[in-house]
């Protein structure tokens, strides 16, 4: 495992490139005691998404993708779309018909061959361990005729929003929408007539409090 592929290893970066001491910075930062930070260090906490936030407020340059993930470029600058994607803060089942209203929570540098054009929470439980709820999900709106089978995608329809995994139908003009957890949610058969829109999920930032 390599130094950037751990929460601390990414972290023990930015605090460098501040030039400060660990407790220093989480004074910085407005934490009350560094403790929170050792933790990480010790292997007991990953970096959660409130403390990715509070970091990137004061290191504006630092990419929060990053940070939680280990992917792509610790600066924003570095291979990165220049505006980020709006990430709102509303669970993408419920809020998605919605979107017009939302104002985005913050903006998410995430690496250009992503290919996403925002991203939103999965608070549903269908998806089991692969997604997990509370799972940031980032989004590409597609044609419905352009689904793979196989992918995983939020559909719309008039009766139901849902995010599975899309199988297609031999010899039917419907969709199978897959759940991971079948031991406690049935899959739904849904004609591809009634599919109205269409967001396959492009990429996922699962984060460990």
């Amino acid at each position: 495992m390599t130094e950037m592929s751990t929460p601390w290893g990414r972290l023990e970066q930015v605090i460098r490139r501040a030039n400060m001491t660990t407790n220093y910075f989480a004074r910085y930062i407005g934490l009350i005691r560094g403790e929170n930070l050792y933790q990480i260090k010790r292997g007991n906490n990953g970096i959660s998404f409130s403390l990715a936030e509070r970091i990137c407020h004061y290191f504006p340059e630092i990419n929060k993708m990053w940070l939680l993930t280990g992917e792509g470029h610790m600066l924003c600058s570095e291979g990165h779309n220049a505006g980020g994607i709006p990430y709102y803060e509303a669970d993408v089942e419920s809020s998605i018909r919605d979107l017009a209203t939302l104002t985005p929570s913050m903006s998410l540098q995430v690496p250009q061959s992503v290919r996403a054009e925002m991203a939103m929470q999965y608070c549903g439980r269908a998806m089991g361990e692969q997604t997990p709820s509370g799972t940031i999900v980032l989004l590409q709106k597609i044609d419905p005729d352009a689904i793979i089978p196989g992918s995983e995608c939020v559909i719309i329809s008039k009766k139901i929003v849902t995010l599975r995994i899309v199988r297609a139908m031999a010899g039917e003009a419907a969709l199978r929408l897959e759940a991971v957890d079948r031991s406690r949610f049935d899959d739904i058969v849904l004609p591809a007539e009634q599919i109205e829109a269409a967001y396959v999920v492009r990429g996922k930032l699962i984060i460990n409090n």
